[in-house]
Order: C-alpha cells, then sequence, then structure tokens
C-alpha cells in the first residue's frame, strides 16, 4: 500500500483512511455494527478522531472554500488515531462503543455499553412510510418493545408526531441510555420509560407495537464474533427459558400481543436470520414479510386478527 507523505510526516486523510483500513482488514475485526466493510469503519473512527463530520469527502478537490477533504492529517494526530485502532483491534469492542454514537436513518443516537448497537431494520420501514397503509388518523398510541438505547422510539414519534411512545426494556440499565436519546431529541414529553419483562401492563392498549426482541438461536449464540459479544447478551440471546431456536420471547409475545391492541392495530417485528425458525415455531400464523436493505425476510408485519387466529 502506497501512502503519501509530506516532508512534514503528514499525509493525506485518503491515505490516512486506507492505511487504517488495511490495519482493521489484517486484524480481522468483525463488522455489522454501522459499517459493513473496513474502509466504512476506517473512515468512521478517522473522522470521528479529527473531530471532522462523517460526511467530510475523503478525496482532494479543487473547491478553495472546502478544505476539508484537502486537509493533511499530522503525525501527532496520526498518534491519536492509531490509539484508537489499537483500542478497536484489542478490545474488539464495536466503534460505535468507542465513540459513543451511532446513526439509524441518519439520525445520531448516544449508544454505550449498557444497550446493544442500535441498528434495526424496522427503522427502515418507519422512515420510509412502509407501515402508512395499516396506519391511520387513529393511530395515537404506540409501543417500542425491547426498546435498547430508544432508538426505534425516538424515531416513531419524529415520523408520526401526532402519537404518544411508550418505550420499554427488561434492563434499567438500557432504559438509562434510553434516557439521553430521549432528552437529546427533546422527546421527553411524548416518549415514556418503562422497565419490564415482556408487554406492560399498562399505557395500552395499543395502535403499533413496534419489537426488536432477542431472537438469536442457542447455536448462533454460541458462535458470535467478539464484537457482538460485547454486547449485552440479554439483548440478543433468544433461548432464555430454555429453548434452542432463539423464539422464546417471541412466543409469549404472540400470545399475549393482543390483549394489548386496538382492534385495528399491528405488530411490526424484526427476526433477523431466524426466519426458518420462526416459520417452523409458528407455522399457521400469516403474517406481512416488508421489504428491506437486508431483503424481505428479517422484518414482518402481524395483525391483531391474525394473531387471535393463530393456532
Amino acid at each position: 500500500m502506497r501512502v503519501s507523505h509530506t516532508q512534514s510526516g503528514d499525509i493525506t486523510l485518503l491515505d490516512c483512511v486506507t492505511k487504517a483500513a488495511q490495519q482493521l482488514s489484517d486484524a480481522s475485526v468483525v463488522f455489522g455494527h454501522g459499517t459493513q466493510n473496513a474502509f466504512d469503519e476506517a473512515a468512521w473512527l478517522v473522522l470521528w478522531q479529527l473531530g471532522l463530520p462523517l460526511d467530510t469527502p475523503l478525496a482532494p478537490t479543487d473547491e478553495a472554500d472546502d478544505p476539508l477533504p484537502n486537509r493533511l492529517v499530522t503525525p501527532a494526530e496520526q498518534t491519536k488515531i492509531a490509539s484508537l485502532l489499537k483500542t478497536r483491534i484489542d478490545t474488539r469492542k464495536p466503534a460505535a462503543y468507542l465513540t459513543h454514537e451511532a446513526w439509524l436513518q441518519g439520525v445520531a443516537f448516544y449508544v454505550d455499553e449498557r444497550a446493544i448497537v442500535p441498528r434495526s431494520l424496522i427503522a427502515e420501514v418507519l422512515v420510509e412510510g412502509s407501515l402508512d397503509y395499516w396506519l391511520s388518523e387513529s393511530t395515537h398510541k404506540v409501543l417500542d418493545l425491547c426498546t435498547g438505547n430508544g432508538s426505534l422510539a425516538v424515531l416513531a414519534a419524529l415520523v408520526y408526531p401526532d402519537v404518544m411512545v411508550q418505550a420499554s426494556d427488561i434492563s434499567a440499565a438500557a432504559l438509562e441510555v434510553a434516557s439521553i436519546n430521549v432528552e437529546r431529541h427533546g422527546l421527553h414529553q411524548r416518549i415514556t420509560l418503562h422497565q419490564g419483562d415482556g408487554l406492560p401492563d399498562h399505557g395500552g392498549p395499543y395502535d403499533l407495537i413496534l419489537c426488536n426482541p432477542p431472537y438469536v438461536n442457542a447455536r448462533s449464540m454460541a458462535s458470535l464474533p467478539p464484537e457482538f459479544l460485547a454486547e449485552p447478551a440479554l439483548a440478543l440471546d433468544g433461548n432464555t427459558a430454555g429453548g434452542q431456536d432463539g423464539m422464546d420471547f417471541i412466543r409469549k409475545l404472540l400470545q399475549e400481543a393482543p390483549a394489548h391492541m386496538h382492534e385495528q392495530a399491528i405488530l411490526v417485528l424484526e427476526i433477523g436470520h431466524e426466519r426458518a425458525h420462526f416459520e417452523a415455531a409458528f407455522p399457521a400464523l400469516e403474517v406481512l414479510w416488508l421489504a428491506t436493505s437486508a431483503g424481505e425476510d428479517q422484518v414482518l408485519l402481524v395483525t391483531r386478527e391474525a394473531l387471535l387466529h393463530m393456532t
């Protein structure tokens, strides 16, 4: 790899990111917490360490009034970047835990080790309007179950300004992070936080339930890479009731949900790569699979009526 240096030891921003990406690749770190490849993760870490916007162009330009892409990285800055990269490689913590920031649909959220890194595909269907057909002017109450850092609750409140959102999680620590994000986005009057295991006893019935639950099956849990093991297992492991297919939480949710839903309400559920296990567990349940950037088999929509007829 060729890196351009000046006499002072400065290198270009692009060269700095390219060098960092090579280091991440050589160390075989695992991505999936906001980035999908070494270059994007390197750009995130380098720009964050330099205090530059994450949309900063990396290639030099001829625009005199846009100095950022032409910015050189000094040896002192390179040292700081090297330290951050070493931490990423040595600890295998996701970059979001090192920067304490993550994004969903262009919206920034605070995150730390108390909650999983936000990456739910439900964010896409919210922002892109995929649920609008199923909602109406009478849609006023939304539940974000297993809210984690509160990102889906915040996005729901931003997308639907007339709704009230209840954000629930079993983890008091995760709700502390959610509280930071609710305040950060000025939504404390429209989002309430609730600690509990499963559906809340109060606050419903709901018009829309969003849920990105723990759903990872036992075999996958046993082979998770270190970056995912750095996250709270409680938010990932779908086998805490003794199952193996990752559906323990979901079984209870689908059974109890109708009693917490208005007549025309819908439940939007993310199940990741567990469609085969989901369909084996609920073969008679009529659901609609929603299109996302990851395909049409990771997020589903189910009506209250379909849940009532589930056998």
